[in-house]
């Protein structure tokens, strides 16, 4: 008994990619990245917050992040402005956010006149309320 196979029996060979796994995974990592990268609000300047060893209530809800720096760098929700532009970085932040808060994070080795101008500059831009960043010690 011998077998005869025919070229019209075969099946021909489907050569496709399966794009479906790797949509899947590009999903995930796209999931992945957008939750990471919400929940931290960076600067954008290298600053050593105080600590302190009171706990005050977290306000939530949208503000403005005003960060300075050791040498006198300013930068609003992570973007670095000059002084000359701060007013109105400030108050389109406050509009995009839609909120009256303005948070400072400031060096602790940063001069207090400095944050006093900032606050002065960032009252005249809209912002209502005020806070200072500090990071909590635990003892």
């Amino acid at each position: 008994m011998s077998l005869k196979f025919n070229e019209e029996d075969q099946e021909e060979i489907i050569a496709d990619i399966n794009m479906t796994p790797l949509i899947d995974i590009m999903l995930v990592l796209l999931i992945i990245f957008m939750v990471t990268s919400s929940v931290s609000l960076e600067s954008g300047l290298d600053i050593d917050i105080p600590k302190t060893v009171s706990k005050t209530q977290k306000k939530e809800g949208a503000s403005v992040l005003v960060s300075m720096s050791e040498g006198g760098e300013i930068s609003v929700q992570g973007k670095k402005v000059s002084w000359n532009d701060l007013q109105q970085a400030i108050s389109e932040s406050l509009a995009s956010e839609n909120s009256k808060l303005v948070i400072f994070e400031g060096d602790k080795s940063s001069k207090l006149g400095m944050a006093v101008e900032v606050m002065d500059i960032a009252k005249a831009a809209g912002a209502e309320e005020f806070a200072i960043a500090a990071e909590s010690v635990s003892h």
